[in-house]
């Protein structure tokens, strides 16, 4: 959540949809080409477009790194209604090379014989709609009995309007966030393509009830287990668990293809997170962004955050600033991760940790001073070229 505790996602600047629409149309033609040439097109390509920091920061992340096609490009998914289990559903939205990723983030849905509890209420009016819309019709229009929130983040909880009057149930830190982000909510919806008609009024609705953890569903013969994980991307985490079926509902612990984002993280702590999950008795597991998949892909997780850990670690030690070390790093594989533009919030949150400054609030201002450093390192880098 930014400062002033207005919620992400709160609108596309022109710039940013003109270079999606660019770049979807490059992923389309990739399609035509056949077998490798999304790899080679992708790796002509400039420049990549950073789609997170301005709706957080104000500001954006310049001349990111390339595609390096010495490593695979990240694949495509669509948006489905997955049933991965009797009476279990995973919301999957629609992500990956050449697609929208900022803001778009899967939901969970557990079908009983009289009601359904869905898991997150995602962030735009359309998204939210088309998610409760596949859950009447696979559930055969049964109503919703609960939704609860993984996190405070606007892309799981924005969308909670479109529930009311179903109770909304979630950590006290997610609920205690949400209450703080509602004085600045705007009172409508921007116009944006497949995300917002632009006639829908807008409400911030908190959830109205809260635990602590481990809240145990039975429903449609499944035991669902609702676990907290954090701190971990927030301090209010909680994640789904069905031991019986084997599936993890991770939200956004998990990222699969993309670069988490660390803006209200603490690292260390995901890390130890994903660490504890892996011993867990898991097959399946859906993100909170990317396509539904198991341990591997969050092993990969922690592999990004360890690398980037021990990289970043050199660079503080060495007494360079956050902007400078960011400029410096060279991520290799997950550069082709979606949302490269991260490295320079997770880099800041690393510092404040290593520190001693790490608070659960985003250091927007510290963020803010390590884009425009990095961004005129890399400028000058460019015209001494």
């Amino acid at each position: 959540m930014a400062e002033g505790r207005k919620l992400e996602g709160d609108g596309l600047s022109r710039r940013e949809v003109m270079a999606r629409t660019a770049w979807a149309g490059v992923g389309a033609t990739a399609g035509l080409l056949g077998a490798g040439a999304l790899e080679k097109l992708m790796g002509e390509v400039q420049p990549r477009v950073d789609e997170s920091s301005p709706r957080i920061f104000g500001t954006s992340v310049e001349q990111l790194p390339p595609i390096d096609t010495r490593y695979p490009v990240m694949p495509t998914w669509k948006t489905q209604m997955r049933q991965l289990a009797p009476n279990v559903y995973a919301y999957q939205q629609q992500g990956g090379t050449g697609l929208l990723n900022a803001g778009i983030s899967n939901a969970g849905l557990f079908v009983g014989e009289n009601s359904m509890v869905a898991f997150d209420g995602l962030g735009y009016p359309v998204q939210t709609k088309a998610f409760i819309a596949a859950s009447k019709k696979v559930s055969g229009r049964k109503p919703f009995s609960e939704l609860i929130n993984s996190h405070h983040h606007g892309d799981h909880v924005a969308g909670n309007q479109f529930f009311v009057p179903t109770p909304i149930m979630s950590h006290p830190y997610c609920r205690d966030e949400v209450v703080k982000a509602v004085p600045n909510t705007p009172a409508t919806w921007p116009k944006q393509e497949g995300l917002a008609d632009g006639t829908e009024a807008r409400k911030l609705v908190p959830p109205n009830v809260t635990f602590e953890d481990n809240l145990v569903y039975f429903i449609g013969g499944n035991r669902v287990e609702f676990r907290f994980i954090g701190p971990a991307h927030t301090w209010g985490d909680l994640v789904a668990y069905l031991p019986q079926q084997k599936i993890l509902f991770a939200a956004d612990l998990a990222f699969f293809y993309l670069v988490p984002y660390c803006h209200n993280a603490y690292v260390s702590k995901w890390i130890e997170s994903i660490d504890k999950v892996m011993k867990w008795d898991v097959d399946m597991i859906v993100p909170g962004h990317g396509p539904v998949g198991g341990k591997k892909d969050l092993a990969a997780s922690g592999e990004y955050f360890r690398f980037l850990k021990a990289e970043v670690k050199k660079r503080y030690d060495a007494k360079m600033t956050p902007g400078a070390a960011a400029a410096d790093i060279k991520m290799g594989k997950y550069d082709n991760w979606m949302g490269p533009e991260r490295l320079l919030m997770n880099t800041v949150r690393l510092y404040d940790e290593f520190n001693g400054t790490l608070t659960p609030d985003i250091d927007v201002e510290g963020t803010k001073q390590a884009i425009m450093e990095y961004n005129s390192i890399k400028a000058g880098k460019k015209k001494s070229a």
